[in-house]
């Protein structure tokens, strides 16, 4: 349902007829495998992606989950006071979390990124940046 072309590919092809099914988004399994929120009380939740992250975090956000970032562009953040909440293979027996201070943990995910991609071929990560209150 999130940044995904699929269903506009498979509109322009003849004699498919597509059936599509709820699930679980990326950014619900993330909540769920860090036992949190998306957003905290009285705030909103902002969606976008790696790309879009490369000008900064929005100022109007304290939540922002970030989907396709595969040049890591949370090390790019030059902001005090933010924590991440990422993950990997979500809702999957191979999920990967790793939470903490952004300033802390942020080559650890690199590298458990790297590896995991490394093993499996593929990766698809999740990630909350969260400012601190």
């Amino acid at each position: 349902a999130l940044y995904d072309s699929t269903l506009g590919v498979l509109e322009d092809v003849e004699g498919v007829e597509v059936r599509v099914v709820p699930g679980v988004s990326a950014a619900s399994a993330l909540a769920a495998a860090h036992r949190t929120g998306l957003n905290r009380v009285g705030g909103a939740v902002q969606i976008t992606t790696g790309r879009r992250l490369a000008d900064g975090l929005p100022a109007d956000a304290d939540d922002v989950v970030v989907m396709l970032d595969p040049e890591c562009r949370f090390r790019e953040l030059d902001e005090d006071g933010l924590e991440l909440l990422w993950g990997a293979y979500l809702g999957t027996p191979d999920e990967l979390v790793v939470a903490g201070p952004l300033d802390e943990v942020a080559d650890e995910v690199v590298r458990v990124r790297s590896e995991a991609r490394e093993r499996k071929g593929w990766i698809f990560d999740t990630y909350l940046l969260r400012r601190r209150r």
